[in-house]
């Protein structure tokens, strides 16, 4: 009951305009001291509450919550065709979990998820993936293969390059691709990508594709990241509206996901190697066990790493549990 209050309450303060505690206390049905506990809990959240005596609260800058015929009335023909349904979320522990879980009960191919927060969202390798309230984009997709999963190597990087392309359309001119699954601005982690394979690795299956966007991060709610960060407000020439930004994701991974399907990595190599944050710079590569260190020189048809070790040798790597860092 909590949360439905609280959720409403982040409804009625997104218009970013002033509101009495008793106005908000008649409309949400509880007592003023109730209210106050409420905008307490808000304000733990990150939001940048306003307080004016004798006028009321307001969040400063508004707040924009998702909203499902907005995010589809900005979706291309072809998108439409593509997504059979979405599910949108307040709070929710994690959109990949959730998918995954629906994907492999049924088939599902084409269900995107969608939330305002989660609260176990989860990055590469197990790392947690903040994402506070209203202040990012977390999304996953479920999408149906053939051929099992050596045909989707090099996905999480295709995905990427769709990633980019929304990104560069809504004014985010400097992103950078790291490999295998993050995105960069000016040498900051924005975005990250998490791909679950469900079904038979080696026949029909389907992926659980998960985006997570920092959207407008304070410092207040980035305290547990532990990596520079950036997000979409600071990078972009005018900050996009997040539905809006929304339905461009959405447009650019479903165009890629489709062309993956047909023609690998390959149509895809050459423009994710010009946004390749690391390319040409001396980098560890890490897995549980050893590291190799050595010159990051692009990538293969397959998605896999090259890397020039120090007798000029050059070496792949595919993706899977390895860690890419520069040489401090």
């Amino acid at each position: 009951m909590a949360v439905i209050v609280r959720d409403q309450l982040i409804e009625i303060l997104a218009d970013g305009r002033f509101h009495s505690g008793e106005q908000l206390g008649a409309r949400l049905g509880i007592s003023r001291t109730a209210v106050w506990k409420q905008l307490r809990k808000l304000e733990s959240m990150g939001f940048g509450l306003e307080k004016r005596h004798g006028i009321g609260y307001r969040i400063a800058e508004g707040t924009e919550l998702l909203a499902i015929e907005s995010i589809e009335r900005g979706f291309l023909v072809s998108t439409r065709r593509a997504i059979k349904h979405i599910e949108l979320f307040a709070t929710i522990d994690s959109t990949n979990t959730y998918a995954r879980d629906r994907a492999t009960e049924q088939s599902c191919g084409g269900l995107l998820v969608l939330a305002e927060q989660q609260t176990a969202g989860r990055g590469r390798r197990g790392k947690t993936w903040v994402s506070p309230f209203a202040s990012h984009l977390a999304m996953s997709l479920v999408w149906d293969f053939e051929h099992g999963a050596r045909a989707l190597e090099g996905l999480s990087l295709a995905v990427g390059v769709a990633v980019r392309r929304a990104l560069r359309a809504q004014g985010v001119d400097k992103v950078e691709l790291k490999w295998p699954n993050d995105v960069y601005s000016g040498g900051k982690k924005m975005a990250g990508i998490l791909l679950e394979m469900i079904g038979d690795p080696t026949g029909n299956c389907s992926v659980v594709v998960g985006v997570g966007i920092n959207y407008r991060l304070c410092d207040g709610n980035a305290q547990s990241i532990d990596q520079p960060w950036t997000d979409v407000a600071s990078e972009a020439a005018s900050c996009p509206s997040r539905n809006v930004l929304c339905s461009a994701l959405v447009n650019h991974i479903t165009a890629v996901l489709g062309g993956f399907a047909e023609h690998g990595f390959a149509p895809y190599r050459q423009e994710w190697q010009d946004a390749d944050a690391y390319y040409g710079r001396q980098c560890i590569l890490s897995t549980v066990r050893e590291s190799t260190s050595g010159k990051v020189v692009g990538v293969d048809d397959r998605g896999a790493l090259l890397l020039e070790l120090s007798d000029g040798v050059q070496q792949t790597f595919i993706g899977g549990e390895l860690s890419l860092r520069l040489v401090p």
